[in-house]
């Protein structure tokens, strides 16, 4: 498994055995997501794409919360390689369960909005529409959910009525 170290955001393997602490990372796709090709080479370019800005915020969340690795699907599996690639996507469910929380980042939600309100942006957000969804939802015992800013919306726990409304479970 490979995992990024989250002050120093480079990628580091682990063996099944020695896997430790680590935040998660659930969130939609956009434009220049980065790839773990992009992450092994270090290119400076990177640097200044969104998805670069995305995954160095979660680490900077990682690090005050007392994190040091973070996993992020964007860049911590090589898809380049086919069984790698697989056996990420059969390891999924117990990679977000395993993790000691889940960040759940909403590009497309103000941090400052309140998520209760009938019809909020929260409660349309794309990160509801997506087939992960579910087990990304369900697997992690700890689960913050953040606005487009990188403000704490709030808990699975707390937002557990709007989320319940939103996903009919």
């Amino acid at each position: 498994m490979w995992l990024l170290d989250s002050s120093t955001i480079e990628l580091k393997e682990f063996t099944a055995e020695d896997i430790p602490d680590y935040a998660i990372l659930s969130h939609t796709w956009g434009e220049g997501e980065v790839s773990f090709q992009d992450m092994r080479g270090a290119s400076q370019e990177i640097k200044y794409t969104k998805g670069y800005e995305k995954i160095k915020r979660c680490c900077e969340q990682a690090v005050a919360d007392g994190f040091e690795y973070v996993w992020a699907d964007t860049c911590c599996i090589d898809k380049s390689s086919s069984s790698e690639l697989s056996e990420a996507i059969n390891s999924m469910y117990k990679w977000y369960s395993d993790s000691q929380v889940c960040y759940t980042y909403l590009v497309d939600v103000p941090s400052n909005e309140d998520p209760t309100i009938g019809g909020s942006a929260f409660a349309r957000c794309r990160w509801f529409t997506r087939g992960w969804t579910l087990q990304e939802l369900l697997a992690p015992q700890c689960m913050v959910f953040y606005g487009k800013n990188w403000e704490e919306i709030g808990t699975k726990a707390s937002l557990q009525v709007v989320i319940s409304r939103v996903t009919g479970i």
